[in-house]
């Protein structure tokens, strides 16, 4: 009801302005100066068609409202619907429709209905003005998005009256940009989307790829949107986006005309052809128009152009094919489809031919014919290219693979090609030519053109002795070459595994010297490698940068399934008489290798791993670096988690068990010169594991919610495995959801060298100076990995130090740091750093780590405890003995001698002192007798009198003595003392020399 009231009201306003109008005395309206539209339908599936005046006033005399088609009415492709008559008819030539859907197909500016938006949340949550300059910029036939890192998203709001479907053709080449397309309602309420259709998948470089959507019945708001990350400052890839078809429309009321450069030549198509080559059209052409003599065009060219004077930039030379006399010489030929003009003013000619040269030797692994073809050898057989093929003597195996070094003719398995992501103007052109001793990137039909050199191996197949090996080197490929470029060239090397997807190993930009890459295969799989030489990625239709080049010296596959062999290579055999001719070459098990003596097979010793691409000789066991042992396969090298130091006249034993489980690292947060945040997150997987690299980063863009990051159990679809790796983390704005998008993920390590408390392993530095000093006496312990991996900015691959350092102040599983100087990890891209802190880091406890406390004796028991030494720095290990109990007497044995002593000594001074008082009192005595003496008779006496009265004490005797004791002559005082004879003093004799207490 609601429904219908509307559209009454809307219908009797009509009518009442179709009064007025009549009322004001205006003109009658014509066809020109209205248009027809359809009413919203109701519940009943009805609408309504109305006439909508272009100008408002501007006539009187309205058509009437009438009834519509019904609401699932639709005209087939290459129909519109005539609102005037509401009836399908055929379209003209010249222009094309779908029926009942919308293609967008021309960009030379945004058509109407679509708008792009450039966002960006900060950290405060409001938009940046850095972002006002980025948009999806049209480039004619396709789109290109934002190069930077802002947010820009392009979006079409269309109403369907049925189920339809959206389907575009993209190209996305760069990890380093995220690229998302997601639908929302008219209450922005967003479509359920699986990953796969709301994350686009990459695609192969210079090459397109369709997404499609089903999207429902109602308004659908259509989002593509790009955001960026310039880690490093390097400039990303853009997306490229063209030929968006939306189905599930009702009807279109007009057709398309075709855009500059296409046609339909005959009424009702539902699509349009492009132009060929020196032919022209513009917009909504029935035909092409053939360009005058003087001019010329590529295929879909609008217009025709001048044809420019020939000059040096449109031919190049080429090497022919060896003839029967050996002999091949150096020719020179116009580019295809040449446009320029011989004879003209300043044209150039093309250089005479070169003179006949004797052909290069064949690769190796051929042998050259009769008519100086090369052929490859015979299963079983080798050669070096200059020599017949020989058959491998007994004990040895052909080396199969394919070595390339002499380029007179592209190899069977190599082919090259031409491609323009704008147009198709090269697709008949060869990309690169060869040039005898080696093979470089062609003219191109433009300058941002794609040269491609593909090389297909069938498989790899280890050599007989390698086949029971368990290692990770399948094969490797190795390939020699240099750029020349005035501009921004970049070469990419590019790997298709199994014709699933291809993926940018590595890239190149600007000029490089000669020089060598490796690439090591570790899956058994089918591999197509790709060389892409752009010269610029600027949209450009003429060739100025044709001295840009890249040289390709020579390549090397080794192990190649089927290969060709260029030498022999000692095997293992069965018995020591197998020697003999006709012997064959059996597998050594893993961990073995060939005796040089025997040719038979021999473990490696304990803490040794095989080389991988050799096992002849016990060379072939390269010792594990320190602190680390082999796994039973000898295949690698890892660390236990167990770790032995001595120094200090000490010997520290480490038990790293608990940081054995795979730790996460999310440092940051970091910003791009815009302000974009970014974090890294590293998984490290330090020790045990018996050698299996545990740690695993994500390999593709991947919804994470803050619950996933955290999470131990978190699932990746595609993944990386390595002692250490690392994945590049952006927040996003989730539509009313925070969520994190992580990609880029690369191994940091998978080889671990060795554990040491030195700071230098391998030419690897720990740079202890990057960390706070070790205030503790227990030494850090330096774990190094490297990846074997070289980049283009990393040579030698790229390497990681992981400081272990004892803290018994953190939880038992630690905390992960990287130093404040290198907030990312690492200061040169090359070498990463971290800080493990832990108290599972200290060395294991034992007696030295702890003293004993004697208790006092309490009840004849004594007590006997034992406490840590301060600060505890180990862990583990012994523990703290009991506490003991001993008897013992309640007053000890030192303290009774200690009492008895001193009982002794008090007697003794005790006596003492009662000999001297009573000394003293008899001198007293004397002494008064003398006084009383002397002053009854007013004299003194003699000086030598001895006479003493009658009653008076003997004297006592002076003992002169030098070695009587203490008690001796304690006992003759005594004795005199008993005596009759009074004392006098002596107080002179001439026979005393001292006196002498014994």
């Amino acid at each position: 009801m609601l429904e219908r009231s509307e559209e009454f009201c809307f219908l009797l306003f009509l009518t009442v302005s179709q009064i007025l109008s009549e009322k004001l005395d205006l003109r009658p309206c014509i066809e020109t100066d209205y248009y027809y539209e359809y009413t919203e339908c109701d519940s009943t599936g009805s609408r309504w068609r109305v006439a909508i005046p272009h100008n408002q006033g501007s006539c009187s005399g309205l058509p009437t409202p009438t009834r519509g088609t019904d609401c699932t009415f639709s005209c087939a492709a290459g129909e519109y619907l005539d609102m005037s008559t509401q009836k399908c008819r055929p379209c003209a030539s010249g222009s094309y429709s779908l029926g009942s859907g919308l293609r967008f197909d021309q960009w030379d500016s945004i058509p109407d209905g679509f708008t792009s938006l450039a966002t960006f949340i900060d950290l405060n949550g409001e938009d940046s003005q850095a972002c006002n300059g980025s948009s999806w910029t049209p480039q004619g036939v396709y789109l290109e998005s934002s190069r930077d890192e802002c947010s820009v998203s392009l979006v079409y709001a269309v109403r369907l009256e049925k189920q339809g479907l959206v389907s575009f053709s993209y190209q996305y080449p760069d990890s380093n940009i995220f690229f998302q397309f997601y639908v929302q309602n008219e209450q922005c309420q967003e479509m359920f989307q699986n990953d796969d259709q709301k994350w686009i998948k990459p695609t192969t470089t210079g090459e397109w790829d369709t997404h499609t959507v089903n999207l429902n019945s109602g308004t659908n708001i259509l989002y593509w949107r790009t955001t960026g990350i310039l880690d490093g400052g390097k400039m990303v890839k853009p997306v490229l986006l063209k030929n968006i078809q939306i189905e599930g429309v009702a009807y279109t009321s007009e057709c398309f005309r075709c855009r500059p450069g296409w046609f339909s030549p005959d009424p009702g198509s539902s699509s349009c052809q492009t132009c060929p080559r020196n032919t022209a059209s513009s917009k909504g052409a029935s035909s092409c128009t053939p360009c005058p003599d003087n001019q010329y065009s590529h295929e879909g060219w609008a217009e025709c152009r001048e044809r420019p004077a020939c000059s040096e930039k449109d031919y190049f030379q080429i090497h022919t094919p060896c003839d029967s006399e050996g002999k091949t010489q150096v020719t020179y030929r116009w580019v295809e489809p040449q446009i320029c003009v011989e004879n003209m003013t300043g044209a150039v000619t093309l250089p005479p031919t070169g003179e006949r040269a004797p052909c290069p030797p064949c690769n190796p692994g051929y042998y050259n014919t009769n008519d100086s073809t090369c052929f490859p050898c015979p299963h079983g057989t080798h050669s070096d290219g200059t020599s017949v093929c020989e058959e491998c003597p007994a004990g040895t195996e052909p080396v199969l693979g394919y070595e390339y070094k002499w380029w007179n003719v592209l190899p069977s398995n190599m082919k090259t090609s031409c491609f323009n992501v704008g147009n198709t103007k090269c697709d008949d052109m060869n990309g690169w030519e060869v040039a005898g001793d080696h093979i470089q990137s062609g003219s191109g039909g433009s300058d941002n053109d794609y040269l491609i050199l593909n090389l297909h191996v069938p498989g790899f197949k280890l050599p007989t002795s390698l086949s029971g090996m368990t290692g990770s080197e399948y094969g490797r490929i190795t390939f020699v070459f240099e750029t020349v470029c005035s501009a921004d060239c970049e070469l990419y090397f590019m790997m298709d595994v199994n014709r699933k997807s291809t993926t940018v190993v590595e890239s190149w930009e600007g000029s490089k010297e000669k020089q060598s890459y490796t690439h090591v295969m570790s899956t058994n799989s089918s591999v197509s490698y790709t060389w892409a030489f752009q010269r610029t990625n600027k949209a450009l239709d003429a060739r100025q940068l044709v001295g840009d080049v890249v040289k390709l010296y020579s390549v090397s596959v080794t192990n190649v399934l089927n290969g060709v062999a260029s030498a022999c290579r000692a095997c293992a055999l069965v018995s020591q008489s197998s020697k003999q001719a006709g012997s064959t070459c059996v597998p050594c098990p893993a961990g073995f290798y060939i005796d040089r003596d025997t040719n038979r097979c021999q473990e490696c010793p304990p803490d040794t791993h095989l080389t991988g691409h050799h096992t002849y000789g016990q060379d072939a066991c390269a010792p594990c670096g320190p602190g680390s042992k082999s796994n039973k396969d000898h295949s690698l090298c890892y660390s236990d988690c167990s770790f032995t130091y001595v120094g200090k006249n000490q010997t520290w034993t480490f038990d790293l068990s608990p940081l054995s489980k795979v730790a996460s690292l999310i440092n940051g947060p970091s910003f791009t010169s815009k302000g974009t945040k970014y974090l890294h997150q590293f998984n490290i997987s330090l020790c045990g594991h018996e050698g299996k690299r545990a740690a695993v980063c994500t390999d593709n863009v991947t919804d994470l919610t803050s619950k996933d990051m955290q999470s131990d159990s978190a699932q990746f679809v595609n993944s990386v495995d390595s002692f250490i790796c690392q994945s590049t983390i952006i927040p996003a704005d989730g539509r009313g959801f925070r969520m994190a998008l992580s990609s880029q993920s690369i191994s940091l390590a998978d080889t671990f060298l060795g554990a040491t408390v030195d700071t230098a392993l391998d030419g690897v530095n720990a740079k202890p100076e990057l960390y706070p000093k070790n205030s503790k006496d227990v030494p850090d312990i330096n774990f190094f990995y490297r990846s074997t991996q070289a980049t283009a900015s990393c040579e030698r691959g790229r390497s990681t130090v992981i400081t272990v350092r004892c803290n018994p102040e953190r939880s038992e599983n630690g905390d992960l740091s990287v130093p404040s100087l290198c907030p990312a990890g690492t200061c040169d891209g090359c070498t990463f750093y971290f800080l493990w802190e832990s108290p599972s880091a200290c060395p294991l406890c034992t007696q030295s780590d702890f003293h004993q406390i004697e208790g006092a004796c309490k009840g004849a028991v004594q007590e006997t405890l034992y406490m840590w030494n301060e600060p505890k720095l180990c862990t583990k290990g012994v523990s703290l003995p009991d506490t003991s109990s001993t008897a013992c007497d309640a007053i000890a044995l030192w303290l009774k001698m200690g009492v008895g002593g001193g009982a002794f000594m008090a007697v003794l001074l005790i006596s003492l002192t009662c000999y001297f008082w009573k000394k003293n009192k008899r001198l007293e005595y004397k002494y008064s007798r003398l006084v009383m003496t002397a002053n009854k008779e007013c004299e003194l006496p003699a000086a030598d009198s001895c006479a003493l009265a009658e009653g008076e004490e003997p004297e006592d005797d002076v003992v002169y003595s030098q070695n009587s004791s203490l008690l001796g002559k304690l006992r003759a005082i005594a004795n005199k003392g008993e005596g009759e004879c009074s004392e006098s003093v002596q107080l002179k004799s001439s026979q005393s020399e001292r006196w002498v207490w014994g």
